[in-house]
């Protein structure tokens, strides 16, 4: 796969991942503080001093930190490891 292929799928998956954390970011019936979290991930995503393998590593490091925490509804459990499971094939 060509470089500029690659480059490409990685940054849909990139959106694909905000729009996943927008939603939970918006989301009023999760916690404040996973929404904090969810919004904390988007901004590693987006800050483009950093190549997309370190914003999706830091992304995913931030996710893993709130996975467990006990008040986190299901549904929104389930929409954070989808948005882990996308940024995890990202390579630099």
């Amino acid at each position: 796969m060509s470089k500029s292929k690659r480059r490409e799928e990685f940054e849909e998956r990139v959106r694909q991942a905000l729009g996943i954390l927008g939603e939970v970011s918006q989301d009023n019936t999760t916690p404040r503080n996973i929404r904090r979290a969810a919004k904390n991930a988007m901004d590693a995503l987006q800050y483009k001093e950093h190549s997309l393998g370190v914003r999706a590593s830091n992304a995913i490091s931030i996710l893993d930190d709130i996975s467990q925490d006990p008040n986190m509804p299901p549904y929104t459990r389930v929409k954070l490891w989808n948005v882990a499971s996308l940024l995890e094939a990202i390579k630099d």
